[in-house]
């Protein structure tokens, strides 16, 4: 029997202000109709939910599946020094280390209540058919949504930020400089072959050039034609952390987005991840162009790269959405932390008032809805006609005890802990709090041996990236300096 009839359920309305019992009917993986309480449905299987709050899956707007092994992993580091530890952070990984990444990720998100992401999937030093099935594979065992976005580059961090190899000292420059990706045109062909060869609407593949700085002008005009040759989606870092700003006006005399804009890559399939540091007018162009956001509250605090300007984004009409970014920047993928992290940092602007907030129905339709379109995805409200994507929360837990708002305490109270039934088109995907498509026990096994094992492969790396990086701090830190110093004059003028 193809037609549902889920009961007794406080469901969560599309504008999100308010949580009144309905009954949903679920037919051929969407939602057929919302009823009142007790209304009669013929041939239809029956799910009791009563003690459930219904809400829309999250959407995560921004992650890396890849950072599944990585979380937990630095201390003080800002974005900088992120990427300093990259090689050793990702070194040595091979297809199975590549799977059990993205299928730890994606546990987590569906435990979390997410039911699709936007992955910025990393190969070193490219990406590869074959780690791209792979970590396909692992969306599809856990049976999550996904946007699968190869993160590529043909620069290092090394050789794109502005003057840092001659910074060095001269002990570290040739190591610096010896470091290198993949060729420009073997990872644009690398892609499209996967694309040519794609399979599968639930797992989709992208193309994310990763950080403007980090690709040369023809480089970023390949990944948009490519992107345009096979309708994929492409996002990219843009302006996450200042230096990268300041970066950007040292090398193209403007910037970033600007810069990615006179080069044709900003359209209606274009995000943003991050955008700390866009200007109003980047915000503009963003709007006239259809791009969108994905604000990553989390990770910007973990990382110090500042506070993304959500409502000054929304109020120039760009689609936002909310991400966690990768395991290996913010550590979790929690999107109920970062409803609460969005709002609590809209609070934070200097001479903001009420009416500047995030408030709670809004932050919700940002991690629903929002980041639904980011994905391209038919999804993020419970209304006839979409994507039966559906987290059941259980109203007993003490999260919820007593019910007083459901938005409030969507965004204030709840961590994901009183989640018990996650549905995806239709599909039950986590039930009685046990994913089903997978054996945690033996994944989490299979997690730490790899772990002690990459551990001990990456020993080396991880002792040069230690001893480059107070240097590699000093230089970008310059950098943003002048950037800001060079912002503080635009605006005396």
């Amino acid at each position: 029997m193809d037609r549902l009839l889920i009961t007794g359920a406080r469901v969560l309305l599309p504008d999100a202000t308010a949580a009144p019992h309905r009954e949903i009917v679920v037919e051929g993986g969407r939602i057929a109709a919302l009823l009142p309480p007790g209304t009669a449905v013929e041939d239809a299987a029956r799910h009791d939910a009563a003690g459930r709050l219904v809400i829309p899956g999250l959407v995560n707007g921004h992650t890396h599946g890849h950072g599944g092994l990585s979380k937990g992993m630095g201390d003080k580091w800002d974005l900088a020094l992120l990427l300093t530890h990259a090689p050793w952070i990702g070194g040595h990984r091979g297809l199975e280390e590549k799977r059990l990444a993205t299928m730890l990720t994606a546990v987590e998100m569906l435990r979390k209540g997410c039911t699709a992401g936007y992955d910025l999937a990393f190969e070193f030093p490219g990406p590869t058919m074959e780690g791209l099935q792979a970590m396909a594979e692992a969306y599809r065992a856990v049976g999550l949504r996904a946007v699968l976005a190869p993160m590529v580059a043909d620069l290092t961090f090394f050789q794109a930020t502005p003057g840092l190899i001659l910074a060095l000292p001269e002990e570290f420059r040739a190591r610096a400089a010896g470091l290198s990706m993949m060729r420009g045109e073997d990872v644009l062909e690398a892609i499209h072959h996967a694309a040519c060869g794609w399979r599968g609407d639930d797992v989709r593949l992208g193309c994310a050039p990763t950080i403007p700085l980090h690709c040369s002008d023809d480089f970023l005009e390949g990944c948009r034609d490519l992107a345009a040759e096979h309708g994929m989606l492409m996002q990219t870092h843009v302006a996450e952390a200042r230096y990268q700003a300041g970066g950007g006006l040292e090398r193209y005399g403007t910037s970033l987005l600007a810069h990615m804009d006179r080069l044709g890559l900003v359209g209606p399939r274009f995000s943003v991840a991050h955008g700390v540091w866009l200007t109003d007018a980047d915000l503009a162009l963003m709007a006239e162009r259809g791009a969108g956001l994905s604000h990553n509250p989390g990770s910007n605090m973990r990382l110090a790269s500042g506070i993304a300007p959500a409502r000054a984004a929304i109020r120039a009409g760009v689609t936002v959405g909310l991400g966690t970014d990768g395991s290996g920047s913010s550590d979790n993928q929690n999107m109920f932390e970062a409803m609460r992290l969005a709002a609590f940092a809209s609070r934070l602007w200097e001479d903001a008032t009420e009416e500047d907030w995030l408030g709670t129905a809004e932050t919700v339709r940002l991690a629903t809805e929002g980041s639904a379109k980011l994905l391209g995805l038919d999804a993020g409200a419970i209304a006839p006609g979409k994507l039966a994507d559906l987290v059941f929360l259980d109203l007993s837990h003490v999260n919820w005890a007593p019910l007083n708002d459901a938005a409030n305490q969507l965004v204030w109270t709840e961590d994901g802990s009183a989640i018990r039934e996650v549905m995806v088109g239709g599909d039950w995907k986590l039930r009685d709090g046990r994913v089903l498509g997978v054996d945690e026990a033996a994944l989490a096994r299979q997690a730490q041996e790899a772990a002690d094992r990459l551990a001990g492969l990456n020993t080396g790396m991880r002792e040069w990236c230690e001893a480059v990086a107070p240097h590699v701090s000093c230089h970008c830190r310059a950098l943003g300096s002048r950037f800001t110093q060079a912002r503080r004059l635009l605006r005396a003028d």
